[in-house]
């Protein structure tokens, strides 16, 4: 949870523009170096998920019921907030400046700041999210994720470790895809301008994430030593070719979006490898303190409601720490911490007050 936070904080550090290129530059490189460190937060979100849930042993209906209802309301709530933020910004007096600093690339029309803007924001949330509201594309893929996992399970509950791994296998050459459509063809394995449905197509994607959370947890077991070495080789092997990547392309004169997330994308090799290194190194962590069990037992009731309120508060306490003239190599943890620290406070507060009401609103 919180290194989704603190990659949101770098946002403000990639699109940072300014009139000292010196300044800009060191901003944006230490935006590369933790935006790269911070790749596998999305990933491990859906091992977890994997890792937990399958196989799943309750009917299909109860389990959608539960799980996608509970993500739902408060996608719904929060993003509709979001796309009347702008607006509601300039009714109280301040400027489009304002909402860049809360939103490092939210794009033209916001600074309009218009109701209209926002209406049209809000009607587009059945389709998509807005620039306002980038981090909520994650929960279109949650839900996407809920209504497959019973078919999954199926399959995973049956399948032997031997098919298991020749999935994962399978899924792992769909990784090279981003390159392969970058530097190679576009087109590949059959997809064509009428058809983007490839050979491997059906082993791509999150799902892989879901089985690998599961393997991994079930059916591998590496020793302290093991889970170290490889640990650290996979992960500087990731992170080389995600920090590099990505700078190089960010220092083109011109590049496109897809160039931009090329190196970031998740399901990547380079990011997978990252990904299995954190899982797992934390496999071996065990945790006894019963202070610390309920504290994390706090953060899981309250995981979804801050990752809901975070993206508010990550810009401003990005400024924060530049006016307190914190070091630039600093800035984005210290940023993140005070964004994940106060998210957390306003989230526990509610569930303290309005008790399991608050589910509606945070999930």
């Amino acid at each position: 949870m919180f290194t989704v936070v603190c990659c949101h904080a770098t946002d403000p550090f990639n699109f940072y523009t300014g009139n000292d290129q010196s300044m800009v530059a060191e901003i944006k490189n230490w935006g590369a170096i933790y935006g790269s460190l911070l790749r596998p937060c999305v990933p491990l979100f859906v091992m977890i998920t994997g890792a937990l849930l399958l196989p799943i042993h309750e009917k299909s209906g109860a389990f959608y019921k539960k799980r996608i209802s509970r993500v739902l309301w408060p996608f719904l709530i929060w993003s509709v907030i979001y796309a009347l933020f702008p607006w509601f910004m300039g009714v109280i007096g301040y400027g489009p400046q304002t909402i860049l600093d809360f939103f490092p690339y939210s794009g033209e029309e916001v600074m309009k700041q218009s109701f209209e803007v926002s209406l049209t924001y809000i009607a587009q949330i059945p389709l998509n999210f807005s620039t306002v509201a980038v981090h909520m594309w994650y929960v279109y893929l949650l839900i996407g994720l809920y209504l497959y996992l019973p078919i999954f399970s199926a399959w995973v509950e049956k399948a032997s470790v031997k098919k298991k791994r020749f999935f994962l296998q399978l899924w792992g050459v769909t990784l090279f895809v981003p390159y392969l459509r970058t530097f190679v063809n576009p087109y590949i394995w059959g997809a064509c301008s009428w058809n983007e449905f490839h050979m491997l197509f059906y082993f791509a994607g999150f799902n892989g994430y879901l089985l690998l959370g599961h393997y991994l947890r079930h059916h591998v077991t590496w020793s302290i030593s093991k889970s170290v070495l490889l640990g650290i080789l996979f992960f500087a092997a990731g992170f080389i070719v995600t920090y590099l990547g990505f700078r190089e392309i960010t220092t083109r004169a011109s590049f496109t979006p897809e160039e931009l997330e090329l190196f970031f994308y998740y399901c990547s090799p380079n990011v997978a490898l990252m990904t299995i290194a954190v899982f797992m190194l934390l496999k071996r962590v065990r945790i006894k303190n019963v202070a610390v069990c309920n504290l994390l037992a706090n953060l899981t009731q309250c995981g979804f409601g801050i990752y809901m309120v975070h993206y508010f508060l990550t810009g401003p306490m990005v400024l924060l720490t530049r006016t307190l003239q914190i070091p630039i190599c600093i800035q984005i943890p210290i940023a993140a911490i005070l964004a994940f620290a106060i998210s957390w406070i306003f989230v526990a507060l509610v569930y303290r007050v309005i008790g399991q009401k608050a589910r509606i609103l945070l999930g």
